[in-house]
């Protein structure tokens, strides 16, 4: 866990209690090692123009360092201005099944929810 001076608070997004609940089971299924944190960010692409990113990775320096339910979050500074007041959720159900992105900046989003347009 990092040491809660260099971690910033104030972040621009959320992690619902079922996508918190299975990040930390991926973590333990994958024994993802210390100093790794969940990734979240936008790339270009996508039927929408953008696409979200969610995977473990290393903290890199243009990156902003979050923890949310307990989760070391890292987000490249850049896309803080796409992912503000952005959740991610996880549905474990018969019709949607997955990490989703609930983002109010997104003005479209494909039919999948993998990309949008802000």
């Amino acid at each position: 866990m990092p040491d809660t001076a260099t971690v910033d608070t104030d972040a621009p997004l959320q992690i619902s209690p079922n996508a918190a609940k299975e990040i930390r089971k991926i973590i333990r299924k994958k024994s993802i090692p210390d100093g790794y944190g969940l990734r979240v960010g936008v790339q270009g692409g996508g039927c929408s123009g953008m696409s979200y990113v969610l995977g473990f990775d290393k903290k890199r320096d243009k990156d902003r360092e979050f923890e949310i339910q307990g989760i070391t979050v890292y987000m490249d500074k850049r896309h803080g201005l796409y992912l503000m007041g952005t959740t991610v959720n996880y549905h474990d159900g018969l019709n949607a099944r997955g990490f989703t992105f609930d983002n109010p900046n997104a003005t479209e989003t494909c039919g999948c929810g993998s990309s949008f347009a802000a």
